[in-house]
């Protein structure tokens, strides 16, 4: 069986284990010295769930601010001050507890060396927490980053060995070589957009994101130059609205699914068909369609490797996490519709 929790899941987990842990290490110190009451029972559990629910204030602060993006330098003087305020907070919720419980001791609990020593020792639980929870941010943001450059570095070997294969490299030369006599300045055009692809291939790996309009001009060469092959076999469309080219994608990911629908659908129809690339923008997010002739069978219409699709999921789901989708399937029996939702990239 499969068990899975999400991180929000895990938060809470954690946050109510480790303060019950707390208070149950102070009832065991408490027994340990035979001072444990009905009274002292009920003050660590109030002190454990104060520490609770500070804390959660505290990680609510740390989110709000954007403080997981700061350096050390920067975060410590914003936590300190915030751990101080909260531990002092600690303390004023002691002598209300104290005082509602009649376990108040006017001639020790008001001493400035009693209350410095409190709010100190507060202070340090807050810090710890502190610690662990950017800890943990840090190394889940540095694995995530491991991640991500160890599939840009999969996509790039995937992507020369199968998307841009000497099976595509040598049909774009014999296309632009029957043009050489024909029409010259056509045939310098087209060696000018394979160059433009090829490049633009060696140096993804150097790129997260680009812009979709640059993007969109490395599809559009290849279109042109799949339409020196295919001829009047195959029609393009393109719907895109000028807010989407502002938005940010992950490099040839466009130009992978629309290779995906010529190579799997478009070229394999003796009649040929139609490829359309739809683009705009809705609620801060980033649509793009892409419909072409053909049928989608899941798992063989990827690439003659197999890591098109799946590298263009995994490298979505690694930059904007659930925020992104992407989906293919049969729109009708003889077209396909690939998918993507993409948010802006903060």
């Amino acid at each position: 069986m499969n068990f899975k929790i999400s991180k929000r899941q895990a938060y809470w987990v954690l946050q109510t284990a480790g303060w019950s842990f707390y208070g149950i290490i102070y009832l065991v110190f408490l027994f340990i010295a035979n001072e444990a009451s009905l009274v002292q029972v009920i003050n660590i559990i109030l002190y454990a769930s104060y520490f609770f629910i500070s804390t959660h204030f505290l990680r609510n602060l740390i989110i709000q601010k954007g403080w997981l993006s700061l350096s050390p330098v920067q975060l410590l003087p914003r936590v300190i001050p915030a751990t101080f305020a909260l531990a002092a907070s600690n303390y004023v919720f002691l002598i209300l507890v104290q005082y509602l419980l009649r376990t108040i001791d006017y001639g020790n609990d008001f001493k400035p060396f009693y209350i410095i020593a409190y709010i100190f020792s507060s202070m340090v639980f807050y810090l710890l927490w502190a610690l662990i929870y950017f800890a943990y941010h840090y190394f889940e943001k540095y694995n995530s980053t491991l991640k991500y450059e160890a599939a840009i570095y999969e996509f790039e070997l995937n992507k020369l060995k199968s998307q841009l294969n000497p099976h595509f490299i040598f049909n774009a030369l014999n296309s632009i070589r029957a043009l050489v006599d024909e029409d010259p300045l056509k045939s310098k055009k087209a060696i000018t957009q394979l160059s433009n692809i090829l490049r633009n291939s060696l140096i993804m790996n150097k790129r997260k994101l680009i812009d979709f309009r640059d993007e969109l001009l490395t599809v559009k060469d290849y279109l042109e130059l799949e339409a020196i092959r295919l001829e009047e076999r195959l029609e393009v469309k393109m719907d895109i609205d000028p807010a989407a080219e502002m938005y940010q994608i992950p490099p040839l990911m466009l130009q992978t699914l629309v290779e995906n629908g010529i190579k799997h659908g478009v070229a394999n129809l003796p009649e040929g068909g139609e490829i359309s690339l739809k683009a705009w923008v809705d609620k801060s997010l980033l649509h793009v369609q892409i419909r072409n002739s053909g049928e989608y069978i899941n798992g063989t219409t990827v690439n003659s490797s197999g890591h098109g699709l799946e590298n263009t999921r995994q490298r979505l789901n690694l930059i904007f996490g659930r925020n992104a989708t992407f989906t293919i399937g049969n729109e009708t029996s003889g077209t396909v519709l690939t998918e993507i939702t993409i948010p802006q990239y903060i």
